[in-house]
């Protein structure tokens, strides 16, 4: 059902915990299927300096979760910014098309952190 890669970010999620003084926090959630994601951003000089997640879900949000914050660090605002769901989904070797709506919120997660920095006067 679930790729090595899925499984692989699943029991060794990359990046997992919180930072206390992020500059961006995104929180996302599914309510028909309860999954919740929360990702937090240090930048500087524009560029995604540290991230960190927590998320409560299946092991596909969990894996997603992990990818994400594996793509997006190091990367400016605008290349983070251009991270999307199937990009995710895809790096991970697919995810089941039942799994595609409600876990693959790490992206969403991921820009809502984003504009929650941008909106504290961060800079693009």
């Amino acid at each position: 059902m679930y790729s090595e890669k899925v499984m692989d970010h699943f029991r060794n999620p990359r990046n997992m915990g919180e930072i206390p003084d992020a500059d961006g926090v995104g929180t996302v959630g599914n309510p028909v299927c309860g999954d919740m994601m929360t990702i937090y951003i240090k930048v500087k000089d524009n560029r995604i300096a540290d991230i960190k997640f927590k998320t409560f879900g299946c092991g596909a949000a969990i894996a997603t979760s992990s990818m994400t914050t594996e793509l997006a660090k190091g990367k400016t605002i605008e290349e983070a910014l251009r991270i999307t769901r199937d990009d995710v989904a895809k790096d991970l070797g697919g995810l089941p098309p039942v799994k595609m709506h409600c876990s693959n919120l790490a992206a969403d997660a991921l820009h809502a952190a984003i504009k929650d920095y941008l909106a504290k006067g961060g800079k693009r």
